[in-house]
């Protein structure tokens, strides 16, 4: 094996990725998180990356500060666990089919779920469909074995395969911690040998792009957003890394050509996949109440300097909760309640309501994550979340909550926002909700248009179309 030493990392955020983009992280933290005398992977050895790049807020697993996560690698034994690459941490797996004597080997494609499992609603289907359409090996990749259970019952099938990837220490890290996955970047290193082996990549967030520092040079990288919203995040500058990008509709196809993210011939418009892995999932009959009333959805973003819960979701609740005249669904996005302190301190704030048959909380189970909420409502109260274009599938009413002050009219991370009425406070917001039916006839054409410019739902279900687009990126040979 090489003796060599990567150099010290800088984690920088630059300005780029608009004033949004960037939440959650701090302009400049460096740390020696690379810097040991552990010998680096043979691949390796001429790598020397000087920086990396990650957005903490909205790409980091397990929900921990930037800062905090790299003080925890390097005061750890540094790289210890690139030694535990050497040995199958790996749950047993279903070995790939092999080709036949003299045959040439399948191009090998992986779709990586290295964050939250939401994320694996946008890929899973698009996987299996590739896999039953195209001669490939198509492999699910993920540090966590629940996400690969999750993934499963989305898309299992003799074609497809699943691979479990990281070190069992670092998924020791991961439970001691509460966090969903390892540490995004230790868990990139730890696999990136493994990951070199591949044709290509498939990912649905953009921290994971830094494996090209990593030594991570063959395979082509694919872009699968994992929503499609307007917030700056999304379209973030790394985007430009990827190879190819699959896109939801012309809006986002505008916004990423205009920021030269994308460049012709190296896109796809395909829908929205999370559609066709969410219908298989939901439980269309249930239903959280005992009785049948006008059902609001509150769904607050994890954002604290765009999201209105720090501000306002409390008394949001407490407010609609009061009148008796809705049932209240609480399902904040996903990762608001990501860290076991977050979560306790939303579980405090909420427990005055933990007994009324009229509010249902929801804080972490599938049902946040595969539509159920957005589909069931008869009303949306939110901010900033993208999910505010799933539950526009259908038109229905839809309210926003102004908790910062925000100057949103001339703003595209906004546009969301002209689709119903905005509060710029608690009680104006009880004030709309009395009249949010009347209200709905002046939105309703925009939000349908609005809708159909998100997502372009063509002929053929979305997760076949992104399939078919890979496969023609690739050159792959049918089935």
């Amino acid at each position: 094996m090489a003796d060599a030493r990567l150099l010290p990392m800088e984690a920088r955020i630059g300005p780029e990725a608009g004033k949004d983009a960037a939440e959650g992280r701090d302009d400049l933290l460096a740390n020696p998180i690379l810097a040991s005398g552990v010998d680096a992977p043979a691949h390796m050895a001429d790598t020397r990356p000087t920086w990396m790049d990650c957005d903490v807020a909205a790409d980091m697993g397990g929900g921990a500060p930037a800062r905090d996560l790299i003080e925890e690698t390097s005061m750890a034994q540094p790289l210890a666990f690139l030694r535990l690459t050497k040995r199958d941490s790996a749950a047993p797996r279903r070995a790939p089919a092999q080709p036949a004597e003299g045959a040439m080997p399948l191009p090998r494609i992986a779709f990586l779920f290295n964050a939250q499992s939401h994320h694996i609603l946008h890929g899973a289907t698009t996987a299996q469909a590739l896999a039953q359409g195209w001669r490939a090996q198509v492999d699910i990749l993920s540090p966590s074995s629940a996400h690969l259970d999750f993934a499963r019952a989305l898309a299992d099938g003799e074609e497809l395969h699943f691979r479990q990837v990281g070190v069992p220490m670092l998924n020791r890290l991961a439970t001691r911690q509460a966090s969903a996955v390892p540490p995004k970047l230790l868990t990139l290193l730890a696999a990136s040998r493994q990951l070199d082996r591949y044709d290509a990549i498939a990912l649905p967030e953009r921290t994971s792009t830094i494996i090209r520092a990593l030594g991570v040079r063959r395979p082509r990288l694919i872009h699968i957003d994992h929503g499609a919203g307007d917030r700056a995040a999304g379209f973030d500058p790394r985007i430009a890394r990827f190879d190819f990008a699959l896109l939801a509709g012309r809006k986002q196809e505008r916004r990423m050509l205009d920021a030269g993210l994308i460049r012709p011939g190296a896109y796809r418009i395909i829908g929205y996949p999370k559609f066709d892995a969410a219908d298989r999932l939901r439980d269309a009959a249930w239903y959280p109440f005992a009785e049948r009333r006008p059902t609001i959805l509150y769904n607050p973003h994890f954002s604290e300097k765009l999201g209105s819960w720090d501000r306002d979701g409390p008394a949001i609740v407490g407010r609609i909760a009061a009148t008796g005249r809705h049932n209240l669904i609480v399902a904040p996005h996903i990762r608001l309640c990501d860290r076991p302190s977050t979560r306790a301190a939303v579980e405090r704030q909420l427990a005055p309501y933990a007994g009324l048959p009229q509010v249902h909380v929801d804080l972490g189970s599938r049902r946040l994550v595969d539509m159920s909420y957005t589909g069931m409502a008869d009303i949306y109260v939110g901010d900033v979340s993208s999910q505010i274009y799933e539950f526009l599938r259908r038109s229905r009413p839809a309210l926003f909550v102004n908790s910062h002050g925000v100057e949103w009219r001339n703003d595209p991370n906004y546009a969301h926002w002209h689709l119903g009425p905005v509060a710029r406070s608690v009680d104006e917001l009880m004030q709309r909700l009395e009249r949010v039916d009347s209200d709905h006839a002046a939105y309703a054409d925009a939000q349908r248009q609005a809708f159909a410019d998100t997502f372009d739902l063509g002929a053929g279900d979305s997760s076949g179309r992104a399939a078919a687009a890979i496969a023609d990126f690739l050159k792959l040979a049918p089935r």
